[in-house]
């Protein structure tokens, strides 16, 4: 059960997505119910995402049409909170997945509370047998927010599209300072593009601010929504790559660049402090100038060693030993 998917290009449909395929592999039936499924509105000052409109009788329907052993419910959005309220009045046992700090997101779009948001958020996922969350350092964030039942369930990358050989793009002797991900106020990428860095600073990816960064920052290099396979072009042609996000839960475009041999610069944050092992693929700095820099000196060959620690099949392992199966009868 998910709010986010296609034609969502994020971490947590890329996460979703790697699952089914390795418990496919693994033998396991993967049924998606998505808002694909639905009529659908854009969401307010993020249209790319669509919010399901249904009510809990269809959705009920849906479910028992696929007949599931086990019940996960990914995102606390629309479809995720009627998911939950019937497992619940069945006594299904199910687990829930913290992908997104949406507390923090909600506060800098539009300066809800911190509290509050986290009250909502804990109604939703304490009801669930296990909540997982994507590294340690969230997993214990949760715990301080009165989370129950925080379990890690780490994430991994596809080595046969994020490989260090391989084709590149055109470009100067200067170096080339690379930034992938949504372009929204809660990612923080003018912490980037305000930078003083010498060469040039590129950026993949869409989002609600594109106009205003694009206008504001004519000199920088913009390349829209890539593939996997024109991403990991991109991410073997820089220097460094850049992750100004305080607010991400893992950040799997970490785990691309560093596939790909490109060190990261980032804030000492969740996230970041999980998933770069410093020095060895990256820096990590109060200073993002000061990263950036020190970055351009991290040999590729520690990274790309770094980056083959992480794997789908151990991730989705993890995920497979925290779900609940439904006994009894599902009707």
């Amino acid at each position: 059960m998910t709010d986010a998917w296609e034609p969502q290009v994020n971490g947590v449909v890329r996460t979703l997505k790697m699952t089914r395929r390795e418990l496919q592999r693994m033998g396991h039936e993967v049924e998606f119910l998505t808002p694909s499924m639905f009529r659908s509105i854009p969401c307010p000052t993020y249209p790319e995402i669509a919010l399901a409109i249904s009510f809990p009788g269809s959705v009920a329907r849906k479910i028992d049409a696929f007949a599931p052993d086990c019940l996960h419910i990914a995102t606390e959005g629309p479809l995720g909170w009627i998911a939950r309220n019937i497992a619940i009045r069945r006594g299904w046992p199910f687990t829930t997945a913290y992908h997104s700090r949406f507390p923090e997101y909600v506060h800098a779009r539009f300066r809800i509370p911190l509290n509050w948001s986290y009250a909502v958020l804990r109604k939703f996922h304490n009801a669930a047998r296990f909540n997982l969350a994507p590294t340690p350092a969230i997993v214990e964030h949760l715990r301080e927010q009165g989370f129950a039942h925080p379990r890690l369930w780490s994430r991994g990358v596809d080595f046969d599209v994020f490989r260090p050989d391989g084709q590149t793009i055109p470009r100067g002797d200067a170096p080339v300072f690379l930034h992938v991900g949504r372009l929204a106020v809660e990612k923080q990428v003018e912490a980037f593009l305000e930078l003083d860095l010498p060469g040039e600073k590129w950026v993949a990816g869409d989002g609600p601010e594109r106009e205003r960064l694009h206008r504001q920052y004519p000199g920088v290099r913009w390349f829209g929504v890539l593939d996997g396979i024109s991403l990991a072009d991109l991410y073997r042609s820089a220097d460094v790559f850049v992750f100004p996000s305080v607010t991400d839960t893992f950040g799997l475009v970490m785990l691309e660049s560093m596939a790909c041999g490109t060190p990261v610069a980032a804030f000492p944050v969740a996230g970041p402090i999980d998933v770069v092992k410093a020095p060895q693929a990256g820096i990590l700095d109060t200073d993002l100038r000061r990263a950036c820099l020190a970055a351009l000196d991290v040999p590729r060959k520690g990274v790309l060693e770094h980056a083959a620690t992480f794997s789908w099949t151990r991730a989705t392992e993890q995920f497979l030993g925290a779900l609940q199966r439904i006994r009894g009868d599902k009707a």
